[in-house]
């Protein structure tokens, strides 16, 4: 193998695993994090660093973002075990779920709801 080979292939190498731990999310023009549909993610205040509250009938209407097996953290993303041993990233340490009431990109209808212990999570 030549040089200029070897240097391609390993540069290759280290996008692939450089893109392996990016964020889960992209910032829409006004700062809010959505998913990669466009959709807002939102935080729970009854949710505790690195725990979600949000479970049965509760994560039905507010799906988690899901993250798979091989998900790796990064910056201020990490990865949370739910109650029922998925996997959910979390952003500075706060679960992030979408809602399901939310019908394209951009919407944020669950602003504020259950008495504004919903909110859009913002960078």
């Amino acid at each position: 193998m030549n040089k200029t080979f070897s240097l391609l292939l390993a540069g290759l190498l280290a996008v692939a695993l450089d893109a392996s731990a990016q964020a889960p999310a992209m910032k829409a023009t006004d700062g809010t994090l959505t998913d990669a549909k466009g959709m807002t993610l939102y935080s729970f205040d009854k949710d505790a660093a690195g725990k979600s509250a949000c479970n049965g009938p509760c994560a039905a209407n507010w799906p988690p973002l899901a993250a798979g097996a091989d998900a790796k953290a990064a910056g201020d993303w990490s990865v949370i075990t739910r109650d029922d041993g998925s996997k959910q990233w979390a952003y500075k340490g706060k679960p992030v779920y979408t809602w399901v009431k939310d019908t394209k990109p951009g919407d944020k209808t669950g602003e504020g709801m259950a008495s504004g212990a919903w909110h859009a999570v913002k960078d």
